[in-house]
């Protein structure tokens, strides 16, 4: 269910008209729907009654403050993976004890920021890692809270380009050496650790693979505390997919029901990341058709949204429902096109769906479930600029992210003295 609706074959966001945005924006853009984000949150924090996970909310799946805002007044903690994420949630008013760091990379600055913010935990992916985190944790004066990220070498049976939990992934220590690991971190002065943490994948659509990895960790809980050792958490990641079509996928009371089977009475607290199945379906990305190309093949309807506005379609061969704005007229009979944007590329597109036979420039179309995914990934290539976020509640909406235009980006770029150009002839202003 999302807040995406018809009112008098016009395309609503809420109660506010998608043309009205348009025009007063222009294209493309993003629109999110707070009443979707508050109804996915609550509809996946219920499903687990009364066992009450800390649920954070994973902030890579996008990363707007407004929309992190939004879920932090519903009681959302975050799920980090970089110090410009971690600054992202605090700004947006996540409190520090309930944002956990994930993330294979950390840098010892991003490190130091977490310590310094108070974070509930960082999960850490290494052996080195524990060193690393030790060295800043002594420098500091503080103790890490840490969780061990096991990779527990379950194949989620989603994309080979977003499944984290196989052994030839480069996510978390790897099982055999796990246990280890932990045992080590409890004698090194500067660590704490206070838990075990786990994430298979994304978009994951079968509660088998879910199963097996939460068993695995149930299990290395139970031989760790057996061992003398503390396990007070269990991270257990994210990973629950949506659907972009008419493919199966697992329910949040489905995803509970894996949860509590493989976890049976273990006495410990529940940390979960969803993010795509909270704000997956309360985006669209609206955009112009630009014109409808009739090729010796197929039909082109050219728009001007781009692989660097979505490129979900281009990196992972996603199908996402294409709707137009003004809905077509009845009886109509649609006509299979391939969507496509102005790039330069024969990916960029969106792929092939049925439109309405009258299409024509100038008219509107949404790109739906585009909120997960979609604007944290954008970029400026062919020096397109980032396009506007706009959230939406109720009647009123307002923007979120403005718009870059082509002199921003330029001026962001200053010219080296050798080459003896003023910026007046490279910008034209």
């Amino acid at each position: 269910m999302d807040h995406f609706l018809y009112r008098e074959g016009r395309l609503a966001a809420e109660e506010v008209p998608i043309e009205r945005i348009a025009e007063a924006l222009g294209t493309p853009f993003y629109c999110y729907a707070v009443a979707t984000i508050e109804r996915n949150f609550r509809v996946f924090s219920g499903a687990f009654g009364d066992t009450d996970p800390l649920i954070c909310y994973a902030v890579k799946a996008n990363s707007n403050i407004a929309v992190i805002a939004t879920l932090a007044r519903l009681g959302a903690g975050a799920d980090v993976v970089s110090g410009g994420e971690l600054k992202r949630a605090l700004a947006a008013g996540v409190p520090a004890s309930r944002i956990v760091f994930s993330g294979i990379g950390k840098t010892s600055d991003e490190m130091a920021a977490a310590l310094k913010a108070g974070i509930l935990q960082i999960n850490v992916e290494s052996e080195s890692e524990l060193d690393d985190l030790a060295a800043v944790a002594g420098e500091l004066g503080r103790t890490a809270p840490v969780a061990i990220r096991v990779n527990p070498d379950v194949d989620a049976r989603t994309h080979d380009k977003i499944t984290t939990g196989k052994a030839e992934n480069k996510f978390g220590i790897d099982w055999p050496r796990a246990r280890a690991a932990f045992a080590r971190a409890a004698e090194i002065p500067a660590l704490k650790p206070v838990g075990l943490a786990v994430h298979i994948g994304s978009q994951v659509t079968e509660s088998g693979p879910f199963r097996d990895a939460f068993a695995r960790l149930a299990g290395m809980a139970a031989q760790l505390r057996a061992d003398g050792l503390g396990v007070e958490s269990l991270d257990l990641g994210g990973g629950l997919g949506i659907p972009y079509g008419d493919d199966p996928v697992l329910s949040p009371a489905e995803y509970a029901a894996a949860v509590a089977s493989a976890l049976g009475d273990l006495d410990c607290r529940l940390i979960l990341e969803p993010g795509r199945v909270i704000v997956g379906n309360a985006g669209v990305l609206v955009t112009r058709v630009l014109s409808v190309k009739e090729g010796i093949s197929r039909t082109f309807c050219v728009v001007d949204a781009a692989m660097n506005d979505l490129l979900r379609p281009t990196l992972y061969g996603a199908r996402h429902a294409i709707v137009p704005v003004v809905e077509a007229a009845a009886g109509a009979v649609p006509k299979e096109m391939e969507v496509v944007g102005p790039v330069c590329e024969t990916g960029d597109t969106f792929g092939v769906v049925p439109l309405p036979p009258a299409l024509k420039p100038g008219d509107l179309l949404a790109i739906r479930t585009a909120g997960a995914y979609g604007a944290v990934q954008s970029s400026t290539y062919n020096a397109r600029p980032l396009i506007p976020e706009v959230l939406v509640q109720g009647a009123d909406f307002a923007v979120v992210r403005e718009r870059i235009t082509v002199d921003d980006m330029l001026a962001r770029e200053p010219l080296p003295p050798w080459l003896g150009l003023r910026a007046v002839e490279v910008t034209g202003t």
